[in-house]
């Protein structure tokens, strides 16, 4: 099956964290809301507990997002599995998650890896990546889900261990990836465009997603796209996906001019 469809005049939605705008990101509930919308795909975080689970949360530390403290790499999955991740949600497992998916044959994932290949967690980001994709592969998913990470380290590891095997994620500009030994552009299957001057939308100009377009690599939109003005920047820049948090008023707004089919 092909799962990648999206264009300049199919421009796919990806929610971004899930539905988060309206239900605690990064929750079941917010993924589940997303789906039910009719997203193309739900982009999501994965970090690992001091007890080697993955698990879905976007920063280091649980304090912003849940009713504790302290870093996710500190605690059992079971001390996590106890705190409140808005509205009486718990931090998913990303294997609840893959459970979730497997009933949505259509729906494409963003898998970004938040635990990086820096000083001293070298090995910790490498291991957390290889059972990341191993879980993946187990549910069949790897034609469907894109890697994503802001670690151009991280990104030559997966390549040079997995070769083409994975879509892969990356950012524009390169300052966005930290070091890189190689063009990370010759290999990604896609980038979230961000602006390289001061942009509403925090979105590159129409010459670098055509540039980037030109390389082979899909150019996305990301989550500074709130609003009409916004979708139409996408929609003149050519971008092919539109990472969002709002998606219930992106998917309405593409309807109605056409570009989502």
């Amino acid at each position: 099956m092909n799962y990648w469809t999206q264009s300049k005049n199919n421009v796919y939605v990806a929610a971004h964290r899930g539905w988060c705008a309206k239900y605690p990101e990064n929750t079941m509930a917010a993924f589940r809301a997303a789906a039910e919308l009719g997203v193309d795909q739900i982009e999501t975080d994965v970090r690992v507990t001091r007890d080697g689970e993955l698990v879905l949360i976007h920063d280091a530390t649980v304090d912003r997002t849940t009713n504790g403290k302290g870093a996710v790499c500190d605690k059992l999955l079971c001390e996590l599995k106890t705190l409140d991740a808005g509205n009486g949600e718990r931090i998913p497992t990303l294997r609840e998650f893959m459970e979730y998916i497997k009933d949505l044959p259509t729906m494409t994932l963003d898998i970004e890896l938040k635990e990086y290949p820096t000083a001293g967690k070298e090995q910790l980001a490498y291991d957390t990546c290889d059972k990341a994709l191993a879980m993946i592969n187990e549910y069949g998913f790897a034609d469907r889900v894109v890697i994503n990470t802001f670690s151009g380290k991280l990104h030559e590891y997966i390549e040079n261990k997995y070769g083409a095997k994975y879509r892969r994620h990356v950012y524009y500009p390169m300052c966005h990836l930290g070091g890189v030994t190689r063009d990370p552009y010759k290999t990604a299957y896609c980038c979230c465009m961000f602006a390289t001057v001061r942009s509403p939308f925090n979105m590159a100009e129409k010459m670098e997603f055509e540039r980037m377009a030109s390389y082979g690599v899909e150019p996305w939109a990301g989550a500074g796209v709130r609003d009409e003005a916004g979708v139409d920047a996408a929609i003149e820049c050519g971008a092919t996906l539109i990472t969002c948090n709002n998606p219930d008023l992106i998917l309405d707004l593409l309807r109605k001019k056409g570009y989502h089919k």
